[in-house]
């Protein structure tokens, strides 16, 4: 259309300068410089200047279809180059979910290689080599992309897991707080913040950022599971000052976890610990006595034990199981513990009619059968006593630890108040009998434990 409208204007063109020609018959004089000039026919000079003006016309549309396709296989090559990342970064991304490791890492690398800052694909890649431990690589790779994407809190997030791995805490922490920068209450910086200086055994600095946690918006059944690791801190700050010799802040933060978790029994045994250092011995045995009424642990009964017989006073001890037992005369647990303290005593009429109404009790640690043999032994029945020590032999669970862990199930003989394997806090019970011939069950210790949901940091503590 635009082609038929230029040729109407230019045949319309042609007709005025004819008629103009016509009007005008006479030369002009054209001069070309001071000193020259010409003498030419109007009609000449019209043409000239229609066909200069045509020329001029036809030039920049030249111009500017050029430049049109030439912006156009521009274009398309920059689409065909973007559908040829696509591709790579798609099929890296499939690769790594499908766990093709190495054709992830190729495609990835050619995403690279056609584009230096292709922000997604380091980020892609900086985790597959953490995830295959070249920890440098993967934090060379993620610092890059969080120079092209400074606000990316994923990518914060990402080089601070790289960090962490890699061990270099101070720097994971650092990273950390810049995501906290962005988003004040971000609650998993928080928790990640927290869980580098529980590993590292920062307990004040952990405390600070679980607090800060209790204020991140979470829900309800966050914050009450949020409170029981706040009760585990506060414990192992008041360990931490008693180990200082600073009683006064320990009981006070023994105390807080009190608060915060009545039945949260490593507290209540540091609390004890703390007055048996200041050499208040009875004090300590009767909060340990309150404490038992209230929670009905029996890790208290084995704790008031040693304590009664170093004071040298076993008959308040006897007292608290006979009363134990007389609430509940049924628990195998109670007559075990007592038939115990009986052998220990050496009252070993006592210990033989207790332990003795206890057949068919299967005993995780296996002392009920090797006292009986030596309480046999004593009375010269040894042909009994054999008898006891070869059913000592055969079961399978003789000797077994008495502690476990209701959380991961780890055993062991001493009590502490984090689990060794889990770290978890007050989760260590006591395996208690069971009645039957076949394996002791450990419910019993898994349902007094309960169980806090905690995120796994593999590191022990000091047993308080």
């Amino acid at each position: 259309m635009r082609f038929f409208i230029w040729i109407l204007t230019l045949i319309a063109a042609i007709i005025a300068a004819v008629q103009f020609s016509a009007l005008n018959p006479d030369p002009v004089t054209l001069k070309l410089s001071p000193q020259s000039s010409t003498h030419v026919t109007p009609i000449y000079l019209v043409l000239a200047c229609i066909a200069a003006g045509a020329l001029a016309v036809v030039m920049l549309v030249g111009v500017r279809e050029i430049r049109a396709h030439i912006l156009n296989w521009r274009s398309t090559q920059r689409r065909k180059r973007e559908e040829k990342l696509q591709s790579y970064y798609t099929n890296g991304v499939l690769a790594s979910l499908s766990r093709r490791t190495n054709e992830a890492i190729s495609q990835l690398q050619k995403v690279l290689a056609l584009d230096p800052n292709h922000t997604r694909a380091l980020l892609s890649l900086g985790n597959i080599f953490r995830k295959e431990r070249h920890y440098n690589e993967a934090i060379r790779l993620h610092r890059k992309a969080r120079l092209l994407e400074e606000g990316s809190m994923e990518i914060l997030l990402s080089l601070a897991r790289d960090l962490e791995d890699a061990r270099r805490f101070d720097e994971a922490i650092q990273a950390l707080e810049d995501v906290l920068k962005l988003d004040g209450t971000n609650p998993t910086a928080l928790y990640r913040i927290r869980d580098i200086h529980i590993r590292n055994e920062k307990w004040k600095d952990a405390h600070a950022v679980q607090e800060r946690l209790l204020k991140a918006g979470l829900t309800e059944p966050e914050v009450r599971a949020e409170n029981q690791v706040l009760a585990g801190l506060k414990y192992e700050l008041g360990r931490q000052y008693m180990e200082r010799g600073d009683r006064d802040q320990a009981r006070r933060h023994f105390k807080d976890a009190i608060k915060l978790d009545k039945g949260f029994l490593p507290a209540r045994i540091g609390f004890g610990e703390t007055l048996i250092r200041e050499g208040k011995l009875r004090q300590a045995a009767e909060s340990w006595e309150k404490s038992y009424v209230k929670t009905g642990n029996p890790i208290l009964l084995q704790r008031m034990e040693d304590l009664y017989l170093e004071m040298g006073e076993p008959g308040e001890m006897l007292r608290i199981y006979q009363q134990s037992l007389a609430k509940r005369n049924n628990d195998p647990s109670l007559k075990l513990a007592l038939g115990k303290l009986y052998y220990r005593l050496e009252m070993i009429d006592d210990a033989f009619d207790m332990l003795s109404t206890l057949e068919g009790i299967q005993d995780p640690s296996g002392d009920i059968l090797h006292i009986l043999a030596s309480l046999y032994i004593r009375k010269g029945d040894t042909e009994t006593a054999l008898m006891e020590m070869q059913e000592v032999i055969s079961r399978s669970r003789a000797g077994m630890t008495p502690l476990a862990c209701g959380a991961c199930r780890y055993e062991t003989r001493e009590w502490s108040g984090r689990c060794p394997a889990c770290g978890r806090w007050n989760t260590l019970a006591v395996m208690a009998p069971t009645v039957g011939s076949g394996s002791p069950s450990r419910e019993g210790a898994r349902d007094s434990a309960q169980p806090r949901p905690y995120p796994t940091v593999a590191s022990p503590i000091e047993i308080v």
